[in-house]
């Protein structure tokens, strides 16, 4: 079954190649005899109702510096793909939620991988507390007050922007860091979100472990592991992936989360988990496919495409 895909994602002339699952995503549709057309989120226009998108036809090969061949600029209907991959990077945003509402005008019709209308229901860091026991102690507010009172009961805590990623703005205040008002100041400057603030985990030093699952089900794990001194993982920051195997805890959070979603039509998804915690559920643009491809040879994204085919094959 050749499929049309569009992919909707950061500029594709940019991007680091080695390192990025989308561009995975595109080397094994093409593969599979799929045809690529890709377009930036500026280029989506909602049209009379209409999702429509200025973008481009495109071949990719694994060649660094030379890795996509574009056709010409066209502007054309969304509606007339098989598939729109939605896999542009947080910031999540009021542009991104506009974004999954344009989106919204085509699936399921058209199979926008991951759904949109769940994309925008379950941010990263929100959707995780959805789920009873899995979670380290978490508070997510703009009261001052209860975060100092959170620090209190439990000591050392980490602070995160609720809407960031890739590691963005995360810092570890230890329990008599004088620095928690300037931070806080500092948050507020950039947006009126709230903020997290999560207990500490020692277990980090040894990795931030990323769970890739396809339709609920988990593929394989790579650890990320921080650099010395460092308390954040993320491989976009610094950290080190290695091959780790996944343990009798991350199948059982694995088997919490995984019909949720499955129900709710995220396809492709990237938790993380440190310890015995799951930390946050990426339903947004998921990245590790290209090491855990490197370390164990299997390639989360020709599961995707499988079972994208499968839902394709039943319309």
């Amino acid at each position: 079954m050749a499929l049309k895909v569009a992919v909707q994602m950061d500029p594709l002339e940019s991007i680091n190649i080695a390192g990025d699952t989308t561009f995975l995503m595109m080397l094994t549709a093409q593969a599979r005899g799929h045809s690529l057309w890709v377009y930036t989120p500026d280029r989506l226009s909602l049209d009379s109702g209409k999702a429509m998108a200025r973008g481009r036809s495109v071949k990719v090969q694994d060649v660094k510096g030379d890795h996509a061949t574009f056709g010409d600029w066209e502007r054309r209907d969304l509606a007339e793909m098989d598939v729109v991959l939605l896999r542009q990077d947080p910031p999540f945003d009021m542009a991104y939620i506009t974004a999954t509402h344009i989106l919204d005008a085509i699936h399921p019709k058209t199979l926008v991988v991951n759904n949109p209308t769940e994309v925008r229901n379950a941010p990263e860091k929100l959707f995780v507390t959805s789920f009873p026991g899995v979670q380290p102690p978490t508070l997510i507010t703009s009261d001052i007050e209860a975060i100092y009172d959170f620090r209190a009961e439990h000591g050392d805590i980490v602070l995160k922007p609720l809407y960031g990623g890739g590691g963005s703005g995360v810092a570890r205040l230890l329990a008599d860091d004088p620095n928690l008002d300037a931070l806080l100041e500092l948050h507020a400057l950039i947006g009126r979100e709230q903020v997290i603030a999560q207990k500490f985990i020692p277990a980090v030093s040894k990795g931030d472990k990323r769970i890739l699952l396809v339709d609920g089900e988990p593929v394989g794990a790579i650890n990320r592991v921080p650099g010395a001194g460092q308390i954040r993982s993320n491989l976009r920051v610094g950290g080190r992936a290695e091959a780790v195997e996944l343990t009798a805890r991350d199948r059982e959070l694995c088997d919490i989360i995984g019909p949720e979603l499955k129900a709710r039509g995220l396809l492709f998804v990237g938790i993380d988990v440190i310890g015995d915690y799951l930390t946050e559920i990426n339903v947004t643009s998921p990245t590790g496919a290209r090491q855990l491809q490197a370390f164990t040879g299997v390639d989360a994204t020709e599961r995707m495409w499988e079972r994208v085919e499968a839902i394709r094959a039943q319309a």
